[in-house]
């Protein structure tokens, strides 16, 4: 009877050892990597978005050294998506879990108190900031300026987040330990490659956060670096890595889209999925 006992002990421990491993590609070829069974509790959480350019225009390209070598440091996704074209949609959907009925980029795009990520936050005691490159003044709400476009400001459409969370870049912090619990980047039309060439936003993202994204190694912080959608294709497939604390470095197979990485987000800090977040699970494949 002993016997029989620690036969069936080993293999209910097989099964359990058997559950938690996924298949995945990372740098060097196929791996059998464990899967971790929640997502780690960060402190914080920056997230930057770059605008129309597919995967194939960014991975491995020569006009994106930086993308490039952050991503070896990284977890890169082979199979990330936007969720519809054009701008607008995207960047709501990632805040918020559904495009609110948003197709296009008109403005305002005023949608009230509908929940979203930064009134999640706030209502669980955490901070959330948005910050926009080439915006006049701190908590403003028009449509444009200069090289700042409101539409690719998802947190000033809702009024459940209070203006003192939408803030111009200038405000970004070198302390990065004064960073709000999660933060989202929206460089200005030319710096996020709406305007300008790839290698602009590469030299960009290079200059502005690399410091934080080494910083985040070591600081129990994440970086995620996305686009909103790629160059108008019926694909809309995306360049998205994740550099910080915790990452296993590779190439991820795991399909995802903008709903995926709110998920991630949420989980970390305890957060219910909202919308069509909440069909999503969250990213666990890339934790070690």
């Amino acid at each position: 009877m002993f016997w029989k006992r620690i036969a069936a002990a080993s293999v209910v421990a097989a099964s359990v050892a058997t559950a938690v491993v996924v298949s995945h590609e990372d740098t060097t070829g196929p791996a059998i990597e464990a899967v971790a069974s929640t997502v780690p509790a960060f402190d914080h959480i920056v997230l930057v978005m770059f605008e129309n350019k597919k995967y194939s225009s960014i991975n491995g390209s020569s006009s994106a050294p930086y993308f490039n070598k952050l991503a070896s440091q990284s977890a890169k996704f082979t199979n990330s998506f936007a969720i519809t074209h054009p701008s607008q949609p995207n960047y709501i959907a990632l805040f918020s879990g559904s495009t609110q009925g948003v197709d296009s980029d008109s403005c305002p795009a005023n949608l009230g108190s509908k929940p979203n990520l930064g009134a999640q936050l706030i209502a669980a005691g955490k901070k959330f900031t948005g910050y926009s490159e080439a915006m006049p003044s701190d908590g403003y709400t028009g449509c444009s300026s200069g090289t700042y476009k409101r539409k690719h400001n998802s947190w000033v459409d809702f009024s459940n987040v209070p203006s003192s969370s939408n803030k111009r870049f200038s405000s970004f912090p070198s302390d990065f330990t004064k960073l709000p619990h999660v933060a989202f980047v929206t460089p200005d039309m030319c710096n996020d490659m709406h305007d300008c060439g790839i290698d602009t936003g590469d030299s960009w993202l290079k200059n502005k956060l690399d410091a934080y994204a080494q910083w985040a190694k070591t600081h129990n912080s994440l970086l995620i670096v996305t686009f909103d959608e790629d160059s108008n294709t019926s694909v809309n497939q995306i360049f998205t890595t994740f550099t910080g604390a915790h990452v296993k470095p590779g190439s991820y197979g795991d399909t995802i889209n903008h709903y995926s990485v709110l998920r991630t987000i949420e989980a970390s800090f305890g957060l219910p999925g909202i919308g069509n977040a909440a069909g999503k699970s969250p990213i666990l494949s890339v934790w070690q």
